[in-house]
């Protein structure tokens, strides 16, 4: 939902921050109060990653007897993609970035959105949360810009297609059809189905399918409402292709300058707060959809036939993509054991 940028550049900058003065982190060291961004509105009937930003502002708070207090800046205040994440690699803060965030630091990060990577919640929060491919993302991003990866945030479900156009049931309903797409990987998949997709930022998506810029896109439910996206849109295809996230993260200086038992009492408060918004997440799916049928968009659920002609297309576009990108075949090895695909290796 965010706009992207060039991957040069974004590595070009970690380097020249973790070159970063000793002015800097003492600022971290003296920061009580930590700035956290992030996209959407402050609404927690709309917004699930705002229902995790202020679990989390209370839970910080409250674990760290308000050593560390947190304001939060939603609907992009502090910034799009681009400039949230130059400010988290170069001053004291926090920020919930979405792929196009992430990925010019790490396109390694495409890997974890290989099209039916997980059967359901459990299968997707166990990659995240246990395998080693992602430890290894956590890893190289520290390594490369100066953050810290501490959380996989869901925001509002799997994804699923929208419309104007027609009911698309099966991959070749795609044929002709014009997508929105948040980054370079989704474009690939629309292509693969037969579809374009061009790169359109979230905060113009509303008016470029009201438009005719774009005849559809792809979100979970959420954002659906969150955008208000029912009114341009007729069709809801619950294809379930890939499971939605974004990813909290924060300055490593600033973390480090904290005392043991401070940073240890924050890490438990994002694990808290993660928890309570899985939670509140996976409760809300069916009533999001149901309310999107009410406000009259039609509801398609492909059958398993359907299911399996969007997997059997789209995975091996996607894979072939992740290759032409020049991603090493290691990291897409790792996800795809940790997912139990062991069978989709080379």
């Amino acid at each position: 939902m965010t706009l992207n940028f060039p991957l040069v550049s974004m590595k070009t900058l970690a380097a020249a921050c973790l070159t970063g003065s000793a002015l800097m982190a003492s600022q971290a060291m003296a920061q009580t109060t930590i700035n956290l961004g992030y996209n959407g509105a402050p609404d927690p009937d709309k917004n699930a990653v705002h229902v995790f930003a202020e679990n989390l502002k209370t839970l910080v708070e409250e674990k760290t007897d308000g050593d560390i207090q947190l304001r939060l800046f939603p609907n992009s205040t502090l910034g799009e993609e681009q400039e949230r994440m130059e400010q988290t690699m170069s001053s004291p803060m926090l920020n919930i970035a979405s792929f196009a965030g992430v990925s010019p630091i790490a396109d390694e990060i495409f890997v974890s959105a290989i099209p039916f990577l997980f059967d359901d919640f459990e299968a997707a929060r166990t990659f995240f949360d246990e395998g080693s491919y992602w430890e290894e993302v956590e890893n190289v991003v520290k390594e490369r810009a100066g953050i810290e990866m501490l959380a996989v945030v869901e925001e509002g479900g799997f994804l699923a297609f929208t419309n104007d156009e027609k009911p698309i049931s099966h991959p070749d309903d795609f044929e002709g059809l014009r997508f929105r797409a948040m980054d370079p990987s989704q474009v690939a998949l629309y292509e693969s189905f037969g579809a374009s997709g061009t790169p359109i930022p979230w905060t113009e998506v509303y008016m470029a399918l009201r438009t005719g810029v774009a005849d559809g896109q792809m979100n979970p439910p959420m954002y659906i409402i969150l955008g208000s996206l029912y009114e341009v849109q007729d069709y809801l295809t619950l294809a379930n292709i890939q499971y939605s996230n974004q990813f909290l993260v924060g300055n490593s200086q600033m973390m480090e300058s904290w005392e043991e038992e401070t940073r240890n009492a924050f890490m438990e408060a994002v694990t808290e707060a993660n928890q309570q918004a899985r939670e509140h997440n996976e409760s809300q799916v069916e009533e999001r959809i149901a309310y999107l049928e009410e406000q009259g968009m039609e509801v398609i659920r492909p059958s398993e036939e359907d299911l399996t002609a969007f997997r059997d297309i789209g995975q091996p576009a996607y894979l072939e993509w992740l290759k032409e990108r020049n991603i090493d075949q290691r990291w897409i090895d790792m996800a795809l054991e940790d997912a139990g695909m062991s069978d989709l290796l080379d």
